[in-house]
Formats: C-alpha cells, structure tokens, sequence
C-alpha cells in the first residue's frame, strides 16, 4: 500500500472517530460521517478495519453505552428514557435492550447496582476484598 494512502487512511480514521466523540448523540451513519469527511463510506469501512478495533457502528454504539452509563450512574435524576434520549435513542426500550446486551443488566438495574455498589465501598472494584 502506497505511503500516501496508508497516511490518508489513519488521518481519515482518525478524525471519523471525532466526528462519533463529538456527535453521538445525533442519527449519524456511516455515510454521513463519510460524507462529511469528504470520503465514500467504503473507504471509511477500510480505515476502520485497517486502524480500528471495531467497525464504525460498534464504535458509536460503544460510544453512546458508555456515555449513558455514566449518565445512569452520576446523573440519577434523570429518567432511563431521557438518558436514552441523550445518547442518541429515539426509543427507550431499544437503548434498553442495546444496554442490557452491552452490560448484562437493564439501565435501572445497572442504577441501582452501581447505587448499591458506593454504598459498600468494600466491595467496590480493586478493594481487597472484591479480588
């Protein structure tokens, strides 16, 4: 592969990644993000395959779960249908069922055992007696 194309291709995976950082919360697809880039959605398919670990819709995906289970965790006022809101979801039992698949709990579940979790700091991650 030719230098250019490899230096084009990292600074194209590169900034899609940005684009996803910045803008996940809207309706982004893939041709969008390419168009945007002023690139073909095959190409961006080829950067993330050659650079990324994931494709672009895991990457946005694993974007937006992260996003709403901070938001779940530090922001517990807000209801699991405005978080799913927040993170780019039309439709609360859709986030619901991408979150349940990505963390293995429901987003109230997840609330509640991160709650219950900073209750007993002993148990928390790392602690002595969580190894």
């Amino acid at each position: 592969m030719h230098a250019s194309t490899l230096s084009t291709r990292w600074r194209l995976y590169l900034l899609s990644r940005v684009v996803v950082a910045r803008h996940y919360r809207r309706q982004l697809t893939l041709a969008e993000v390419a168009r945007a880039l002023a690139s073909s959605p095959r190409e961006l398919q080829r950067a993330y395959a050659q650079f990324g670990e994931t494709t672009f819709r895991e990457d946005l995906l694993a974007r937006r779960m992260s996003v709403g289970a901070q938001l779940l965790v530090e922001q517990r006022s807000i209801p699991v249908a405005d978080v799913a809101r927040l993170v780019g979801y039309g439709d609360g039992p859709h986030f619901a069922r991408a979150f349940r698949r990505r963390y293995g709990l429901s987003p109230a579940r997840f609330r509640e055992a991160a709650l219950q979790a900073e209750a007993r700091p002993e148990t928390a991650v790392g602690s002595p007696s969580a190894r």
